[in-house]
């Protein structure tokens, strides 16, 4: 990006001047080019996951100087992690991770960020490094399981009725399940596609998916296929708890979407390695080129407050308490813990925050198997449908151009790492849910679910280790979770703050802002971090580019019947199409 330039005001220069007596005295914190940005104002970027490396990307190449405080691991839970002490001859420890990464199509901000962090040998850098997969698995313990090909469908005629029949006989005939009930799903996409945006937000945000598609009067297959397992393998969310709204949206996009118009690419796309090595280490290093600083060890403990500012942000850095100044604050961490910072200060300025409490964190977190023969289970994502602790898995290794035996001791063939995303539920070995389970007891549960679904295609033989999530640590006879997953639940819009407000200099960046993407993703934590460093460039009065924006895909045929809701809903009738089948 061109150099650009900013204006800011007076009193803006003059705390700038004072901050430079301040860096001159601290010395500053870690890498980067020394004096990157002189004359620009200070930001400090509380948190480095992909929220605050997101805002650090943006405003760093805008002309503003940039320290990003992380107490543990750039990446966030977006990180791969090596496993300690696998490596030998010379070949790199293990690789793990919190779990398997996904990047759907209709993801905009990911990839256009991406696309600006430079890899060797691809010509629109790190965004080269998606590939496309070819299929869904939906594994059954005592049923027939089905392959779910994915990638563009035949375009549906834009009636409600195509869409009904046509949506209706592709899920009724791919899940075998009745075609009432394929129909009676594609009606409930329908109402949701042609509901208005005041309609999502007023009605459809307060009720939670499973009485939306009336789950505890379908049948047994249409509780575990439809309410259950596409809520779980396609956006991490659980079924009765998340809002029409939140699945809605998704189902608009999954489903109701077929050609994957306005999307970025594929329906559903990985990673070719190892998140660290396919993207987080070449965006840290592009970071650095720009002159971000990274301060790592450091924990943030509290915001000091002064006439409606934050005039500094205490921190524990490796062990050591002090303050760091800047001219712009954005906190980018998760949930649970930046509202651990908003003091009665805060609040007293911006007491919307407090409903932050409200909102709900749960556990989701993966155990990688590494394999001695390559994994045959799918060729993509697979949902294990009936197994206790809601299971997701993708084998790595047909995936990544680095492939597993150059890692460990080389005798890793594959690796297939699985989301756990049921923590309270006992299991089928122990009568134990999750949290109450040793660590080897996980790893013993999680296999026995698998192949109680998929048989041999898991086998004894076959397990050449195993490694699960380090944010789960066992204590007490019981285990703890250090990143925790922000769910959705209905009603929690209200609860989500904007990413500024009246603390001038103060800045949300984090999946539980409010974004168009309305869902706990690296997607919506990269589009939050845009709007905070929207916001900042207009109290900072800079005229340098604002942060590009995307909006969602919605079928543009839909949109007359969208207009008559808006109609129906003023005058409280329910939608067009909302009707008993």
């Amino acid at each position: 990006m061109a150099e650009q330039r900013w204006t800011v005001s007076r009193r803006s220069m003059l705390r700038g001047a004072a901050a430079v007596g301040f860096a001159t005295a601290t010395g500053g914190i870690g890498a980067g080019r020394a004096g990157a940005n002189p004359g620009g104002p200070r930001v400090a970027v509380l948190g480095g996951g992909v929220a605050g490396l997101t805002a650090a990307h943006e405003l760093a190449e805008r002309g503003f100087q940039v320290t990003v405080y992380e107490r543990r691991a750039l990446g966030g839970k977006a990180r791969s992690i090596p496993v300690p002490g696998t490596g030998s001859g010379g070949r790199p420890d293990l690789p793990g991770e919190h779990g398997f990464r996904f990047f759907p199509g209709f993801y905009q901000h990911i990839p256009d960020t991406m696309r600006r962090i430079p890899f060797a040998g691809n010509a629109n850098g790190v965004w080269n490094n998606l590939i496309t997969v070819s299929e869904a698995r939906f594994a059954r313990r005592d049923g027939d399981d089905f392959r779910f090909p994915l990638g563009r469908r035949a375009k549906i005629e834009p009636t409600p009725q195509a869409f009904q029949e046509t949506v209706g006989a592709a899920l009724a005939t791919a899940l075998k399940m009745p075609a009432a009930e394929g129909l009676y799903f594609a009606n409930r996409l329908l109402v949701y596609n042609t509901s208005s945006d005041a309609r999502r937000l007023g009605q459809w945000e307060h009720m939670s998916w499973f009485d939306y598609v009336g789950g505890h009067r379908r049948s047994h297959e249409f509780r575990a296929l439809i309410s259950r397992a596409l809520t779980s393998i396609m956006v991490a969310a659980k079924e009765d708890i998340a809002s029409v709204r939140t699945i809605g949206n998704m189902g608009e996009q999954f489903l109701g979407n077929p050609f994957e118009v306005g999307n970025d690419g594929a329906l559903d796309r990985v990673l070719n390695g190892p998140t660290n090595a396919a993207w987080i280490d070449p965006w840290t290093h592009r970071l650095s080129e720009l002159g971000v600083r990274f301060a790592m060890g450091a924990e943030v403990r509290g915001l000091d407050v002064r006439d409606r500012r934050i005039t500094a942000a205490r921190i524990v850095d490796n062990g050591v308490q002090r303050t760091i100044d800047a001219d712009y604050f954005v906190v980018a961490l998760p949930a649970e813990q930046a509202r651990t910072l908003w003091s009665p200060d805060v609040l007293a300025v911006r007491p919307e925050l407090a409903a932050m409490d409200r909102l709900f964190v749960d556990w989701m977190a993966g155990i990688q198997f590494y394999l001695r023969t390559p994994s045959t289970i799918s060729r993509g994502h697979t949902a294990y449908v009936d197994a206790p602790w809601s299971l997701t898995s993708i084998s790595q290794n047909q995936l990544w151009t680095s492939k597993l035996t150059e890692f460990g001791d080389g005798t890793v063939q594959d690796c297939l790492s699985v989301d756990i995303s049921d923590w309270n539920t006992p299991g089928v070995l122990y009568g134990k849910t999750a949290k109450e389970c040793t660590h080897q007891e996980i790893a013993r549960e999680v296999w026995a679910q698998m192949r109680a679904h998929v048989g041999d295609a898991v086998r004894d033989d076959a397990l050449h280790s195993w490694f699960l999530d380090p944010g789960i640590s066992w204590q007490g006879g019981r285990n703890s979770n250090a990143d925790p997953l922000l769910i959705n639940t209905a009603g929690s819009w209200e609860c989500r703050p904007e990413p500024h407000g009246a603390l001038e200099n103060l800045f949300l960046a984090g999946d539980y802002v409010r974004t168009n993407v309305d869902l706990a993703t690296m997607e919506g934590a990269n589009e939050s971090a845009r709007a905070a460093v929207n916001a900042l460039l207009e109290v900072a009065g800079s005229n340098a580019p604002r942060c590009r924006k995307y909006t969602m895909y919605r079928a543009a045929e839909l949109e007359p019947l969208r207009l008559l809701d808006a109609d129906r809903y003023a005058t409280g009738q329910p939608n067009l199409f909302d009707t008993p089948l």
